[in-house]
């Protein structure tokens, strides 16, 4: 990894970064600790929710403005996005579910450009950057407030020689030494945003690479966390910590502990997640099947939803929202719900060519009386 004048990137290993590493390789891969997501039928629920935050918070970075209620609705809809900061979501939804299914091969400046091109398409300006290596060199990094240039990235017909030598790296040809996995994920990371190879999306493309090798390395929780939505908490550290690497002798230790850090709050993030849900879930269950004669009459998509009614009172559902929220086909969403409505629990509305389930008043006191 070079900087654009030829001199080396280089990080120490201090003991910060090893205390990192370390719980992160106990908690990010091996057996799985949780015990939500070590069943197969709510892995798909989760895997689902985390692609979705992690769409959403990745745009917003980029300046997408949208509720996130409605950028939700609109990824489990299946819905066509209406405004250009939908389809820069939906772009992140799709690309992060690329990657997922691409781990096993070895990264190309091919397959680079082409997530580039998920990430951007129908999102840019000049609509000809689509997948494409910037074309000149007056792209740079600048301070939105006073417009100061923070970063001049290598020149653009160095792009091809640098893009090659970054996939070189991440094939694992070199170094010749032992790279910790995560490390290597965030210099990755760091390289691509370094040398902002695209008129734009460049941030996007860079988190997305972090997730294809981390989850390469079988660092299986990174599927399942939003590092974006870590970074929108505090977008000015995450830029300090680039500024610091390039005004320190090219020290990439700066960016290696703030990504550290991000990927441990994102983790702690998602145990929150999943002990509140897990709590939530139980208490759904109990009402739903405190009667013996209904006792197992509920599948778990039924009571997650059901328990998502009952913070939501009047909330809607649809087939398609239900299918894509837990990853099943149209049939099996279609049954979930209208298994409820016969229960009583939701109640179905034709609205023009659709049909949707509102999550009716009284919800709790129903729950009682079955």
């Amino acid at each position: 990894m070079l900087a654009k004048e030829g001199s080396p990137f280089v990080f120490t290993m201090p003991s910060a970064v090893l205390s990192e590493l370390h719980y992160l390789d106990k908690q990010a891969a091996g057996n799985i600790a949780w015990k939500p997501l070590s069943e197969s039928h709510t892995q798909k629920t989760y895997l689902i929710r985390s692609l979705i935050e992690e769409a959403i918070t990745s745009s917003q970075l980029e300046g997408a403005t949208t509720t996130r209620d409605k950028a939700k609705a609109m990824i489990r809809e299946g819905r066509t996005p209406e405004t250009l900061d939908e389809r820069m979501i939906m772009n992140n939804y799709r690309a992060m579910r690329q990657i997922l299914g691409h781990t096993e091969e070895r990264l190309t400046p091919e397959y680079i450009l082409a997530l580039h091109k998920i990430l951007t398409e129908g999102t840019l300006d000049n609509p000809q950057a689509v997948g494409r290596l910037r074309q000149s060199d007056s792209i740079g990094v600048y301070d939105e407030r006073t417009n100061e240039l923070l970063h001049d990235p290598p020149k653009f017909k160095e792009l091809p020689e640098r893009m090659e030598k970054l996939c070189h790296f991440a094939n694992d040809y070199e170094p010749d030494y032992f790279l910790h996995p995560l490390v290597k994920a965030i210099l990755l990371h760091f390289q691509l945003a370094y040398d902002h190879p695209f008129e734009d999306g460049n941030g996007r493309t860079a988190r997305a690479l972090f997730y294809w090798y981390a989850v390469k390395q079988g660092y299986w929780l990174m599927e399942y966390i939003s590092i974006s939505s870590e970074i929108k908490k505090a977008p000015v550290k995450y830029g300090e910590a680039f500024l610091c690497t390039e005004t320190d002798e090219n020290d990439t230790t700066y960016f290696i502990l703030h990504q550290l850090d991000v990927i441990r709050k994102a983790i702690n993030g998602l145990d929150e997640y999943i002990t509140r849900r897990f709590h939530e879930y139980e208490e759904a269950e109990r009402l739903l099947t405190g009667s013996v004669r209904v006792r197992g009459l509920f599948n778990h998509r039924q009571i997650d939803l059901v328990r998502d009614a009952l913070k939501n009172p009047g909330k809607s559902y649809s087939f398609i929202g239900h299918g894509a929220t837990h990853g099943v086909v149209h049939q099996t969403a279609r049954t979930d719900l209208l298994g409820l409505e016969k229960a009583g629990l939701l109640v179905k509305r034709k609205e023009g060519s659709r049909i949707m389930f509102y999550a009716p008043a009284g919800l709790r006191e129903r729950l009682g009386a079955l």
